[in-house]
């Protein structure tokens, strides 16, 4: 059918630049020594919990996949996240396609999450030039040199800049072939970044329309879904890995539950051709901040009249095999004191917490 379809070409694209935000990552990002709040006890063992498994799963040299929510990056965690992999803990990351904007414009300009409420009344949220064009003919060069969603990204923050190849598609969009220069002078805050540099997966999956990037005229759905779907592929092989080890889902209500339950489906169908038996000695580790209304380790699946059979994160992992905990936590906090057991023992030379700090930001 002929659907009207909107015109993006009449839409005014503003600089970046122009751009008020809420966050500023040298000054909001947190840092690898601060002190986590305390957890509440339940959601602190679970961290104890995922923290031997970790290690066991490393020791053993199986996987450790973390996928999380876009408040990850913009909750300033970035350095912790890298450190992760840095030292081995994590092997793949996984995060939405909010989670890749926030990551660039860090990388990009140091600033990023902008007021959508006051934006969105004014026309203008999203609409942004330096977003939308670097993302977008990322992921259009991504595509053509077969790179998925998130090394796309990455390579352009890592590399700052792009090999453009001498196509017609490129020729079209008046694009020079050649090497495209852009400076990223905040780069060692960015995930994609340092995950490109050091192998690590770094995955994206995005879902079409959800995302900033789509409002720009360049924006290319063909380049999206080759990228994205890459990505998958890759996230389901280290799912496929994943016996004896271990999967942290932190802040992500709909992504991470959703790949995850067509991904190990699909491992399994695999595994029980080739073994007779599904995959089944894998611990996940489910992180938010709502509270538990329901105990899902002792009682099992609520009843469809209970409102917490509707929390997708929980449901959809409680029916996934394995050993499944929900921990009701910050982000910020879950990560920090994760990386800290793992990695170090904290000086507790900062009196702040984290909550208290973010607080007195302006």
């Amino acid at each position: 059918m002929p659907y009207p379809q909107f015109d993006r070409a009449k839409l005014r694209v503003r600089p970046l630049g122009e751009r008020r935000n809420k966050v500023v990552i040298e000054r909001d990002h947190v840092r690898l020594d601060d002190v986590p709040s305390a957890l509440p006890a339940a959601s602190q063992r679970v961290l104890d919990e995922a923290v031997e498994r970790i290690r066991a799963a490393r020791t053993a040299k199986h996987p450790v996949m973390l996928a999380f929510g876009a408040h990850s990056i913009k909750n300033g965690l970035g350095l912790v996240l890298i450190r992760l992999i840095e030292t081995g803990w994590v092997t793949h990351l996984a995060t939405n396609g909010a989670g890749i904007i926030h990551d660039w414009e860090f990388g990009y300009q140091g600033q990023s999450s902008e007021d959508v409420r006051e934006n969105v009344a004014q026309g203008q949220f999203g609409i942004w030039e330096d977003t939308g064009f670097n993302i977008n003919l990322a992921l259009r060069v991504g595509a053509h040199a077969g790179q998925g969603y998130g090394e796309s990204v990455g390579a352009l923050i890592e590399n700052e800049g792009l090999h453009i190849p001498d196509t017609q598609e490129f020729q079209q969009m008046g694009i020079p072939a050649g090497f495209r220069a852009v400076p990223h002078p905040f780069k060692q805050f960015s995930v994609q970044a340092a995950a490109y540099r050091l192998g690590v997966p770094f995955t994206g999956h995005p879902m079409f329309g959800h995302d900033i990037i789509y409002t720009h005229p360049l924006c290319s759905g063909a380049a999206i879904g080759q990228t994205a779907e890459r990505d998958f592929l890759a996230f389901a092989h280290n799912v496929s890995e994943l016996e004896g080890g271990v999967y942290l889902s932190i802040g992500s209500a709909v992504m991470s539950p959703m790949i995850f339950e067509k991904a190990l489906s699909m491992s399994n169908n695999v595994a029980i051709q080739q073994t007779g038996q599904p995959i089944r000695d894998h611990f996940i580790a489910v992180v938010d901040l709502a509270e538990a209304p329901w105990d899902w380790q002792k009682d099992g699946e609520p009843p469809a009249d209970n409102p917490a059979y509707y929390l997708r994160y929980c449901k959809t992992f409680a029916r996934m095999g394995g050993t499944m905990r929900y921990a009701t936590a910050d982000n910020r906090d879950f990560l920090l004191a994760l990386y800290q057991r793992l990695t170090v023992r904290p000086s507790r030379s900062h009196a702040v917490t984290i909550q208290e700090r973010a607080k007195e930001s302006p």
